[in-house]
């Protein structure tokens, strides 16, 4: 008997740069079955702009500015490669390869979706002019690619029911933990302790920044908040924190690559998005151990998100207000093994991997 050859998965995204998506993604390309699988990752962007280091795979940069001005050689590659399967990432590269599908009838495409779409155009800053509305070109291309992956059910039932989107094509794949987190250990507060809390993420309107500010202003208790992320609703947030007088209570730190080590040491991990994707800092710091509260919004954190295992979610500014002191007040019943028990039982990379290559096995 001959054995099936190894199927060829093009995994392909617009850069390698700093994103949950693209840590997401590449991770996923380097350990899904080698025994099933031969994995190769093609980047858009520039290689001088790569952040990760991808080993045991074949990497192919095409040193594009652009997912538009990439076409002429996105095409080439896949005609030269003729992989069986592409699975992309991001919704404007889905949209150029579901538009370049009906070229490669023996490839099936895959494309990966990252975000509530109906929701987020709400909080879109972008000047330019589509030719296209967003739900018009995600309507005319997504049926066309052989699959969706949806991080989370809220993103999967907004396709579906706001781009009428098949539910056959659909298949939900949470994000896996990516990185081996070290359990925070438990150390006794001084009676002067003053509490940290932290956020991780981009400085921009859908992560709502400013409804975090106004719930620690309504603080009690002894407090120290540290926002790690930059982005263009910084001036925006620093006005806000002068206003509230909050500047002495505040550090920011625009990057870094210690973000566990800051997750580790923190107390609690708060969160004020109005949508995600699928929030990786927020599953990050559940997996350290560190408990986390978040406002209520669609985009996978109620699937996270355990009330009093491993967090709270809240319903408005008050409540949010409440559920921090809440876990502060009683910081030594929040054991750092069950909070990240509660997220590595369901999201550890086994769990997640085993699901992807289910998918890439029967498509």
């Amino acid at each position: 008997m001959i054995e099936n050859p190894k199927k060829k998965v093009c995994f392909v995204l617009p850069s390698l740069g700093a994103g949950g998506a693209e840590r997401v993604v590449s991770y996923v390309a380097q350990e899904v079955d080698s025994s099933k699988f031969i994995s190769e990752l093609l980047v858009i962007g520039f290689e001088k702009d790569n952040r990760y280091e991808i080993k045991g795979i074949k990497v192919h940069f095409l040193n594009e500015p652009r997912v538009l001005t990439s076409i002429p050689k996105l095409f080439g590659y896949l005609r030269k490669n003729n992989p069986d399967i592409v699975l992309s990432a991001i919704g404007h590269l889905n949209t150029i390869m579901a538009l370049i599908s009906p070229f490669f009838r023996k490839t099936k495409f895959i494309g990966r979706e990252v975000n509530v779409l109906s929701v987020l155009k709400n909080y879109s800053t972008t000047s330019k002019k589509r030719l296209f509305p967003v739900p018009n070109y995600i309507k005319l291309s997504y049926p066309l690619l052989d699959k969706i992956v949806c991080q989370s059910n809220d993103m999967a039932n907004d396709l579906i029911t706001n781009y009428n989107i098949s539910p056959e094509k659909i298949s939900v794949i949470n994000n896996p933990i990516t990185a081996d987190f070290k359990l925070k250990e438990i150390s006794t507060k001084p009676h002067d302790y003053v509490f940290k809390l932290i956020t991780v993420g981009r400085l921009a309107k859908q992560k709502g920044h400013p409804r975090i500010l106004e719930a620690l202003s309504k603080l009690k208790i002894p407090f120290h908040y540290t926002i790690i992320g930059d982005g263009p609703e910084k001036g925006n947030i620093f006005e806000i924190i002068e206003n509230l007088d909050l500047s002495e209570h505040i550090t920011h730190v625009p990057h870094t690559n210690k973000v566990s080590e800051y997750l580790c040491e923190n107390d609690v991990f708060i969160q004020g998005s109005y949508v995600e994707g699928f929030p990786n800092a927020l599953l990050e710091s559940c997996a350290v151990g560190t408990p986390v509260v978040a406002f209520k919004a669609l985009g996978g954190i109620d699937e996270i998100v355990v009330d009093g295992v491993n967090g709270y979610i809240a319903e408005d500014v008050e409540d949010f207000s409440n559920k921090i002191t809440r876990i502060l007040s009683s910081l030594n019943q929040w054991e750092p093994s069950v909070v990240s028990d509660s997220v590595y039982k369901k999201y550890s990379p086994n769990v997640i991997l085993a699901k992807y290559n289910e998918l890439l096995e029967s498509i």
